[in-house]
């Protein structure tokens, strides 16, 4: 018999029994409904992977339906971004609906409640309103325009519509309680005027739904079932259904609340990251740094990543802040199984093999990656002159440090073994480059005498390599709660989340990297081309995370 408790998490319990019931004739609807007024980040994840893998799970559909109800905020290019992002996820949703698709059923609906008796325009500016409210422990009162006749009203909302009257001079509320307990039944405001041109229905409308009443009547016009969002809506239920309870409209889906994400280590509200792009300490909503989708794509993180994130979390009705390391692991898990790897040089130091002769370059074979050879192999180039990375070199090395030292040998990866007999530097002391010389019989790393060499370093052909600019991004605030004690968020930011480093020496052959595909640079992390700043002269590479958890020696916290 099929399990219908304790599988999944307790919207799935709550889906599969009403399925089991055959609620709804066993149909199950969702529907991610984002405000184009910005760009996605990493908590809408959830809600998007959320609605569309129940829909997905029980043979469904999840609509995306824009709620574009205030011409002011929106933008078509968040638009397009949005429906960019969900299909970047890997999620397929036929084509995108509107909110202002239902602007004229949405304007009888609310004249339906006009004519019940259960709405009245109210001639109260905005803060008199806010002030007839009350308080969380005081009523409201009534407004004095509460009691018009239902003919008066359907009149005074026809002139709204058509025009007549100025913005914040009338307002359409429904009649509730204005002593109700919860504050969002205390005669919520249905329709304001706005006369802003709107991006689908330009000067058609100067009157404007809000999104109480948009969404559940939008979702009711859809079929949805299930109307997922996060726990601030909770309160905002009782008014859900009192809207569906007393409106003709063809069914009146469920509304289920889930705790919405909270990570450490940055912030999840649109108004604070669009401060953060106003006041410059990101260079846009794009930035690798900013947990946006858009910026994390251009970063590097996959789609593959984020669902196993979304999924690892898991859904609840509890707040908790997660750990932005178990993103990163999930991130660090998907690459270090798909990425190909590469060799790239970071901070080069130039090495010179004098005994290799002058005019030779060599072709040597790579994997691709070293546990996956059906992945191929690759080519690079062995020559005379050389890059490695200034950290693999020490003057003075500690016995620990099995990297090049004078008089050491060490192994370069998938070529030779080579030994440091001189040190170059410039008149200020500096070290300029290194004098070494390799051992012919050790092409591909081992020594046919069965000596032992410790280190194994990275490289790159001098004479045949990519010159680039890599951007090192880190965490974008120092403290785990960048809020903490009420303080100002900005004061936190991370004066290290990013490293700029021009010049660079890349393995040739990423010179065909393709936007937003990730490498592993060997012994160095994750990288990708940036898909914004590269040019086929001037690439640009973006660390998309290193191989460990760095901050985990820096808070103490082991993963």
């Amino acid at each position: 018999m099929e399990e219908t408790i304790n599988r999944g998490h307790f919207i799935e319990t709550i889906i599969r029994q009403d399925v089991a019931d055959n609620k709804n004739d066993g149909r199950v609807a969702t529907r991610f409904p984002p405000e184009p007024n910005g760009y996605l980040h990493i908590g809408h994840a959830k809600s998007i992977c959320l609605n569309f893998n129940m829909a997905q799970k029980f043979s469904g559909l999840c609509n995306l339906r824009f709620d574009d109800s205030n011409p002011a905020k929106e933008k078509q290019i968040y638009i397009d971004s949005i429906e960019s992002t969900v299909h970047w996820l890997g999620f397929d949703y036929g084509s995108a609906l509107f909110a202002s698709d239902y602007f004229d059923q949405l304007y009888v609906f609310a004249k339906e409640l006009i004519e019940k008796g259960l709405a009245y325009v109210c001639s109260l500016p905005a803060e008199e309103i806010r002030a007839y409210r009350g308080t969380l422990t005081e009523p409201g009162k009534n407004s004095p325009f509460r009691d018009r006749s239902a003919a008066e009203n359907l009149d005074l909302f026809s002139r709204m519509k058509n025009g007549e009257f100025e913005e914040g001079t009338h307002t359409l509320r429904a009649k509730i309680d204005m002593a109700s307990p919860n504050i969002n039944l205390r005669d919520p405001v249905i329709y304001r005027i706005k006369k802003a041109p709107h991006p689908r229905t330009g000067d058609k409308w100067c009157i404007y739904p809000m999104y109480d009443f948009t969404h559940c009547v939008s979702d009711a016009l859809e079929g949805i079932t299930h109307s997922l969002c996060s726990l601030e809506f909770e309160d905002h239920r009782p008014l859900y259904d009192w809207y569906l309870d007393n409106l003709s409209v063809p069914c009146h889906p469920q509304q289920i609340e889930f705790a919405r994400m909270n990570i450490n280590y940055t912030v999840l509200s649109k108004r604070k990251l669009q401060l953060l792009v106003d006041q410059g300490h990101v260079a846009g909503w794009d930035d690798p740094r900013l947990p946006t989708l858009e910026g994390m794509r251009r970063r590097g993180y996959t789609p593959s990543a984020i669902r196993k994130f979304c999924d690892t979390i898991g859904v609840s009705k509890k707040e908790s802040r997660i750990d932005v390391g178990l993103l990163e692991s999930c991130l660090r898990e998907d690459l270090n199984e798909n990425a190909p790897r590469a060799m790239g040089v970071l901070r080069p130091l130039k090495v010179i093999i004098e005994n290799y002769p002058e005019d030779k370059t060599e072709t040597l074979t790579s994997m691709v990656h070293p546990q996956k050879p059906e992945m191929g192999t690759r080519e690079i180039t062995f020559s005379k002159e050389i890059y490695v990375e200034q950290d693999d070199f020490m003057e003075d090395p500690p016995k620990k440090f099995f990297r090049l030292g004078p008089g050491r040998e060490v192994r370069l990866r998938s070529a030779y073994l080579v030994t440091c007999k001189q040190v170059v530097k410039d008149d200020q002391g500096h070290v300029t480059s290194l004098i070494c010389t390799y051992d012919p019989a050790t092409k591909g790393g081992n020594a046919p005498d069965g000596r032992k060499v410790k280190g194994t370093i990275h490289w790159v052909d001098a004479g045949n390599c990519l010159s680039a600019r890599v951007n090192l991004y880190d965490r974008l605030f120092m403290d785990e709660d960048p809020e903490k004690g009420g303080q100002d968020f900005t004061q936190n930011l991370n004066p290290a989340s990013l490293e700029i480093l021009n010049d660079c020496k890349l393995e040739k052959n990423l010179a065909h990297a393709r936007p937003e595909q990730v490498f592993q640079f060997e012994r160095l992390g994750y990288f990708c081309l940036d898909v914004k700043d590269s040019t086929s002269s001037a690439p640009v590479f973006n660390r998309t995370v290193t191989l460990r958890d760095t901050w985990a020696k820096v808070t103490g916290k082991q993963r």
